[in-house]
């Protein structure tokens, strides 16, 4: 189960997936292109890989596609093990400054650098089932001992960083953040609505409906959400 895998081990398998893609003759990338209802002036984007590298989304093509959208509405599906902190905060940067009204859909979970895009958007709407996964930033780093010592310093500058944008947008203190962070906290549902890194929680299902914007909607969606989270 996701939830049980590090950010490491999602990275990797991402990588390992998308290889098996190619050698099977398909698209690295699973993400379809974005598609636009004209009748309600409404365009959906697909974020179902992983960011940066070979195999996830790449900034130099997803940042000026984005940019360009003209839609009143841009709704943003994650469904992905997050990547290049980097990458996403160029995607992150576009969300944030586009001019549409942006609602991220996190339909399946939202977890390392994908996090942060689901933040970047003006709403944030998360599946009952779904999950959102913070961390410290990590790298690989190879050299002397003062080069070591630099990349070190770069992590803990950009974990700094993530870990400001997570609390302007919760509301909640710099150093719980940092804690959650540092443990690599996995988030349910009821957990990201509580905490404030979503705003409503949706509930699929014959009465299928998005709650969490007044506190009695917002009681009933935890509730639900955790039931369906036991089961």
């Amino acid at each position: 189960m996701s939830a049980h895998l590090s950010a490491r081990e999602l990275w990797n398998r991402a990588e390992s997936e998308a290889l098996a893609r190619v050698k099977a003759g398909q698209p690295a990338q699973l993400s379809p292109a974005t598609s636009l209802n004209a009748s309600r002036d409404e365009a959906t984007v697909f974020v179902l890989d992983a960011i940066g590298g070979w195999w996830g989304l790449d900034p130099k093509t997803w940042v000026p596609e984005f940019a360009a959208i003209k839609a009143k509405t841009i709704h943003i599906r994650i469904n992905s093990p997050g990547g290049s902190v980097f990458d996403a905060e160029a995607m992150r940067t576009v969300i944030s400054q586009h001019k549409a009204r942006t609602i991220c859909h996190i339909d399946g979970y939202a977890a390392s650098a994908a996090s942060t895009l689901a933040l970047a958007a003006d709403e944030v709407e998360i599946s009952a089932g779904g999950m959102l996964m913070i961390h410290d930033a990590w790298g690989y780093g190879m050299g002397r001992a003062e080069e070591l010592e630099a990349c070190a310093a770069l992590l803990r500058k950009t974990t700094a960083s993530i870990a400001a944008a997570y609390a302007r947008r919760t509301g909640k203190p710099l150093a719980k953040i940092r804690e959650w962070m540092d443990r690599e906290t996995w988030f349910s549902a009821p957990e990201a609505l509580e905490h404030g890194f979503a705003d409503r929680i949706y509930v699929p299902g014959p009465a299928a409906s998005s709650t969490g914007t007044d506190k009695a909607k917002r009681e009933r969606a935890l509730q639900l959400a955790a039931l369906q989270t036991k089961i």
